[in-house]
């Protein structure tokens, strides 16, 4: 069995635990469903209101209790449209941005190579100079792929290196420029007055970038995840999620409440060490995964 199957295995052995097999679901039932989908890190109202309908879609038809929660939960996740990733014309820049400890620089590592293996070229910025070993860590995965790294010495400026890096992604015709940004300074305030700077430096030699700004999320963050996307919105700008993590016993509803309070779209998941694991995210694959018998 699979680290994915046995994070789906929890929830849906849990929901059967609390509604049974062959017993219709009465208010201790439901009350406890309410208690497995806040711990599977949906949140209190999200888990609440997820529970209030499908309580009445059984009420309403001969529709099972199992099939009213994936039908209310399939429901948050298509508010957000399921639209593919479109990198957009060169030079295009992603900004990756994220808290320290989300797997952020693994995270641009792993976009790198699934552009490469799209045939685009790709150049990685170490725009995380505050982090010790952060720049290093972005030059191993640079040199791995063939790929280059624009970075400066440690404690850096940030803009100046994201300046660097569109400037050698301009003069070189760069297909996309990736650049990997600090996850903590002194202060979350400090965090994001230098991600808007980063952000103004590159809109004023490319008043069209970064085409996309994306917030890794770590699957077991819990809803912590949820202020973390709040901060980042507001401040950053994040037109996607990347969903990392997924390959440990991560309960991973995190994923539903962001889609559901932001409306945020969730562009990948990231699952396991290796450079090919990354996937576009799949709505239904998804709740498949999550509600795994």
């Amino acid at each position: 069995m699979t680290a994915r199957s046995r994070l789906g295995a929890g929830l849906g052995a849990r929901l059967r635990a609390a509604l049974g097999a062959d017993r219709a679901a009465d208010e201790a039932a439901w009350a406890e469903v309410e208690e497995v989908l806040v711990a599977a890190d949906l949140g209190p109202r999200l888990a609440a209101e997820v529970v209030a309908g499908a309580r009445e879609r059984t009420a309403a038809g001969s529709v099972s209790a199992h099939a009213a929660i994936a039908a209310e939960l399939g429901e948050r996740l298509r508010r957000v449209p399921d639209q593919p990733f479109v990198v957009g014309p060169p030079p295009a820049v992603i900004l990756v941005v994220g808290v320290n400890g989300s797997g952020k620089t693994t995270t641009a590592a792993k976009l790198a190579a699934r552009f490469q293996k799209e045939g685009r070229s790709v150049l990685l910025a170490a725009a995380d100079t505050y982090r010790p070993g952060a720049v290093e860590q972005l030059r191993l995965w640079g040199d791995r792929l063939g790929i280059g790294v624009v970075a400066q010495r440690a404690g850096a400026d940030p803009a100046a290196v994201a300046f660097d890096a569109v400037a050698a992604g301009v003069a070189r015709g760069t297909d996309v420029v990736i650049v990997d940004t600090a996850g903590r300074l002194q202060s979350a305030r400090d965090l994001m007055a230098e991600l808007a700077k980063v952000r103004r430096v590159i809109t004023r030699q490319r008043p069209d970038q970064p085409r996309h700004v994306l917030l890794v999320l770590d699957a077991t963050t819990g809803q912590n995840g949820l202020s973390q996307a709040e901060t980042f919105l507001a401040e950053a700008g994040v037109t996607g999620i990347v969903l990392a993590k997924m390959d440990g016993m991560a309960k991973g509803g995190v994923a539903l409440a962001v889609v559901d309070r932001f409306g945020i779209p969730i562009a990948f998941t990231a699952y396991g060490e290796e450079l090919g694991d990354l996937a576009p995210f799949n709505p239904a694959g998804y709740l498949d995964w999550l509600l795994a018998a």
